[in-house]
């Protein structure tokens, strides 16, 4: 039997086992496909040089958004019909955001105010230190990943000794599976 007490307990982690279920990493697709915000993005600089995107929404890991970013910029070498790319340049952006939501769980008997605070004079105005600022409040950190590549395009076997290099058939045989696809409706 369920008491009383534990419904509201209940009803937030169903609350919150339905919002996660919702919550899927960016698919390996074109950026604005479905009304998707994130996804791979190319430029045509050159004949034989792109810029390559892929950005990732908060549930897309680091490591998925540079996958991404690798596997569409062999994809584009092949599309093109050249057989190895560098990367003349290559970076990550971390965008990181803080969220504050009210913790449905905090009880305070002695009311939502009152505590110790101290207020002290620093430069030229007056602040109030709280040691319990934040206990009635669920801070949460979102980061969103996006890396940005410049590649230029070769034939033939690609230059040896170059660690910017890729083998675009090997880089595709071997992220190709391990990429987040759309899921089909």
């Amino acid at each position: 039997m369920i008491k009383l007490r534990q419904t509201p307990v209940l009803i937030a982690v169903a609350g919150m086992l339905a919002l996660g279920a919702c919550a899927t990493a960016t698919p390996y697709q074109p950026a604005g496909l479905n009304g998707q915000r994130g996804g791979y993005a190319e430029q045509r600089l050159e004949s034989n040089r792109f810029s390559v995107s892929f950005s990732g929404n908060s549930v897309t890991s680091r490591d998925q958004v540079e996958m991404s970013l690798l596997l569409r910029s062999a994809e584009l070498t092949v599309e093109n019909g050249y057989d190895w790319f560098a990367t003349v340049t290559r970076a990550t952006d971390r965008d990181t955001r803080f969220y504050t939501t009210p913790d449905p769980f905090y009880y305070d008997r002695y009311g939502p105010y009152w505590g110790p605070q101290w207020r002290f004079y620093q430069r030229g105005y007056w602040s109030t230190w709280d040691p319990y600022w934040g206990r009635d409040r669920d801070i949460r950190q979102v980061d969103r990943y996006e890396a940005t590549a410049e590649i230029i395009m070769g034939r033939g076997p690609k230059p040896a000794g170059d660690p910017n290099a890729f083998d675009a058939r090997e880089v595709i045989s071997n992220l190709g599976s391990r990429v987040t696809r759309p899921v089909s409706k």
